[in-house]
């Protein structure tokens, strides 16, 4: 059976298996917080690591558009992005910018 023909909660407990992805903890508001292993993605889940990249490259694109981010080049032609307050707010909700583990909570066991 592929991933494929696998429900979500399936497709998530695999890749949890291979330490594809890591269970971080949960926020303020109860969600649950994963991470993904960059390094493991791109070599046993190039499919999640590109649905991942579509998925940031897209929410960057909307902040753009909203007028929330201003991109800035360097002599090289490196991009950086700035954030402005509200830009930064979402893009954390959004799950696009680092996070500090240490302000998640444990999850409970039941």
């Amino acid at each position: 059976m592929s991933l494929e023909d696998k429900d979500d909660d399936e497709v998530l407990a695999y890749y949890l298996e291979i330490g594809v992805v890591n269970l971080e903890g949960m926020d303020e508001n109860g969600e649950v917080i994963y991470s993904i292993n960059q390094e493991m993605a791109k070599e046993y889940a190039p499919e999640l690591w590109q649905s991942h990249i579509d998925y940031v490259d897209k929410s960057l694109i909307n902040l753009y558009e909203a007028g929330l981010a201003e991109i800035e080049y360097d002599e090289n032609l490196q991009a950086t992005i700035h954030l402005s307050p509200e830009g930064q707010k979402l893009a954390k909700e959004m799950g696009l910018v680092e996070m500090d583990i240490t302000d998640f909570r444990d999850i409970p066991n039941d």
